[in-house]
């Protein structure tokens, strides 16, 4: 009887321990992840009863909640749908996407460092008020961003290459999400729908989760590539016929302008990125080999995503190649896929000497007393290259710029480095147009890219240093007036 009773007392004794175990977890590990599931429904509700805290640029809310009169008792409001792409939006019916998904345990004040908020709160019976979360944006320059890419679809992202921070995060079209924010859910679910049916797409996050090919944006990875190898210099030679015939294909590819890329019969890397040539960099590719490539994409971020908080699309370096496929993938085409926040982070690596800092788009929090409980600091994502590497590739986006087919990037008494792109997307489809660069070149202030999809809405008649290049010059000329 004893030992039948010992076993019970063990079995009770283990399931007690078990529970108290789980419940740490949960109390103490899980709070917050749990707090921010879009499947919580006490905590989406319970939130509407605290003051969440706003989100800010320059001091200035772009979100915040205010007062109402039904049971809620606090509604979002938003203040421009510039800044859709970094706020997202926090709504009852829908859920929460980009900073207020991303950064929702802090602004709900459910944050594990908000704990004495939460006991001071419970012991005075009053809610716990949320905390503020204060972006890296520079108005300045997503203003600017916003109103060059005017009535065109496409992204911008700027960049502070030492730092990592996000000066500019534009996605167009945007949409106004203070239509999600309302708390009718006949209004919010009809609203919701017509933003979904919309074919121009404004809830796309366009800057970092929508995949593109890159095109002639592309090369600046390819020289970078081409150097670190140790075989080659921006020097080197290539063979320049105006067609150079993919192996084992009838296929050819040629320059876009279907001659030879600066009318000599030998062209360098140096030149091939300053003519924007499709020939040489088919023939780069190839020697260079497909692993080569792949590994020097990777080093830049291909293959991961990004947080900055919000999480990026990863983008995309295609694998098991033949040398046709390889070729055309040396200069952005066959089945290479990025997106802005990426292509910015690989000009601020060039840009900054090689080191790739990791993209930041959170300066500070801060509690409701306005004491900071969390402060990101700068942080290395990556060293793709060497210094010198860096230098010449540098070199060669310069030369692009001032020299070359990149020119609409120019801006008066500073010296710009950047690549352009065309991307074709299929016979008949628009093209999609970029621009990839940084600003001083001497004393980098930023780096920007610029993604245009649909051709701009002129389907094939644009190309990146027509439409793309401008949007970028407009940026970082309001960057660097300050």
């Amino acid at each position: 009887m004893n030992r039948e009773l010992k076993r019970v007392s063990l079995l009770i004794f283990a399931m007690f321990a078990s529970l108290f175990v789980a419940t740490t977890v949960i109390q103490i590990f899980s709070v917050d992840s749990l707090s921010q599931d879009q499947r919580n429904v006490r905590s989406a509700y319970d939130s509407y009863k605290t003051q969440r805290g706003a989100i800010l640029v320059d001091g200035q809310p772009i979100a915040e909640s205010v007062r109402t009169q039904d049971i809620y008792q606090y509604q979002r409001k938003y203040a421009d749908p510039m800044y859709s792409a970094v706020t997202g939006f926090f709504s009852l019916y829908q859920g929460s996407t980009g900073i207020e998904s991303a950064m929702g345990s802090y602004l709900t004040g459910k944050n594990s460092s908000q704990f004495f908020e939460q006991i001071s709160a419970l012991l005075s019976g009053n809610p716990v008020q949320g905390a503020s979360v204060e972006l890296t944006i520079d108005p300045v320059a997503q203003k600017a961003a916003w109103n060059a890419l005017g009535k065109m679809k496409g992204a911008v992202v700027a960049l502070d290459p030492k730092t990592g921070n996000i000066l500019a995060f534009v996605s167009k079209p945007g949409f106004d999400a203070n239509l999600l924010a309302v708390h009718s859910g006949v209004e919010s679910n009809a609203n919701y729908a017509k933003l979904l049916a919309d074919k121009d797409g404004p809830l796309l996050n366009r800057a970092a989760n929508e995949l593109y090919a890159p095109g002639s944006i592309f090369k600046v990875i390819m020289s970078t590539a081409a150097v670190e190898s140790g075989k080659y210099t921006k020097d080197s030679e290539f063979p320049n016929p105006p067609k150079f015939q993919l192996p084992g294909t009838n296929f050819f590819v040629q320059n876009s302008g279907e001659g030879k890329c600066g009318g000599k019969p030998t062209v360098s890397i140096a030149d091939a990125v300053r003519f924007s040539c499709n020939v040489p960099m088919a023939q780069l590719g190839i020697a260079l080999g497909q692993d080569t490539i792949r590994k020097q994409a990777q080093l830049f971020g291909f293959g991961r995503k990004v947080t900055y908080p919000m999480t990026s699309t990863a983008s995309i370096y295609p694998d098991n190649m033949d040398d046709a496929q390889v070729g055309l993938s040396s200069f952005g085409q066959y089945d290479d896929r990025t997106n802005p926040l990426q292509m910015a982070m690989v000009s601020a690596a060039v840009a900054n000497q090689g080191v790739e800092m990791k993209p930041n788009l959170v300066e500070n929090v801060l509690s409701s007393s306005l004491s900071v409980i969390a402060q990101p600091q700068p942080e290395i994502f990556s060293q793709p290259m060497s210094k010198e590497t860096a230098q010449a590739v540098k070199e060669m986006m310069i030369g692009a710029v001032q020299r070359g087919v990149s020119g609409n990037a120019r801006i008066k008494d500073v010296v710009v480095a950047g690549k352009t792109g065309t991307a074709q997307n299929g016979k008949g489809e628009p093209f999609t147009l970029w621009f990839t660069g940084f600003a001083p070149a001497d004393n980098p202030r930023v780096a920007v890219c610029v993604v245009i999809a649909d051709g701009g809405g002129i389907g094939q008649g644009g190309v990146g240093n027509s439409l793309a290049a401008p949007v970028a010059r407009k940026v970082m000329e309001a960057v660097l007036r300050k």
